[in-house]
């Protein structure tokens, strides 16, 4: 169980940058107002109030995890009162039980799936309604996607689809099987900015797809 925090965080959120989709989630949270920093280090982690694990492939990251030490310092981070959202490759890390293969963070309780839909070309988009995120639909974008098979009982399910599970939180983690980041809407990043405790600057429920298109997130990878 993770403990209660015993500090005051940050007002920043971090993604973790070892691969997948690290500067689409900080184009998002740019455009809400929130303070984001790309995390790499065990320093890193220091004082973050929540941390984002992008979509990637998760066999990948996990190894990169032990290479460059830093699954110990986020394990601790996350004692401490840091929140986790991982989105499809990051909720494959977060579960406590992965289908056929052994897990890695184990840090909420759901059985998940992996490339639960077939192959790449049997990637989609769709949309949803999930109340507790946003007033409008949101658009789902599914990429190789897992699919949650079962939840425990201090997870609370916020998206069920046909037979399957996209996105359930518990107190202290977020998990959805699709990608977020790969549309205009900012419901779920609002969402878990909030959890963190934090107020975007944007203050609104609305998945308008103002000001953005498909690659606004290159002007961040210019920069680097």
């Amino acid at each position: 169980m993770i403990a209660k925090q015993k500090k005051k965080n940050s007002g920043a959120i971090g993604i973790l940058d070892l691969q997948g989709g690290v500067y689409e989630h900080l184009d998002h949270l740019q455009r809400l107002g929130i303070t984001a920093r790309r995390v790499k280090h065990a320093s890193d982690f220091n004082d973050l109030a929540g941390l984002i694990i992008p979509g990637g492939e998760s066999s990948c990251i996990a190894r990169l995890l032990d290479i460059f030490a830093i699954k110990q310092p986020l394990l601790k981070a996350c004692e401490r009162g840091m929140k986790i959202w991982g989105t499809c490759a990051g909720a494959i890390l977060l579960a406590q039980k992965v289908v056929g293969e052994a897990s890695s963070l184990g840090l909420i309780d759901i059985e998940i799936k992996r490339n639960s839909f077939g192959s790449q070309l049997d990637s989609f988009k769709s949309e949803a309604r999930i109340p507790e995120v946003a007033d409008d639909p949101i658009p789902l974008t599914f990429i190789r996607a897992p699919k949650i098979v079962r939840v425990g009982k201090d997870v609370n399910v916020l998206l069920k689809v046909k037979d399957y599970i996209a996105a359930a939180e518990s107190e202290s983690i977020l998990v959805t099987v699709f990608h977020p980041e790969l549309t205009g809407s900012l419901a779920f990043h609002r969402y878990f900015a909030a959890k963190c405790g934090l107020n975007p600057a944007v203050n609104t429920r609305s998945c308008s797809e103002q000001q953005w298109n498909y690659d606004s997130w290159t002007r961040l990878a210019r920069s680097v």
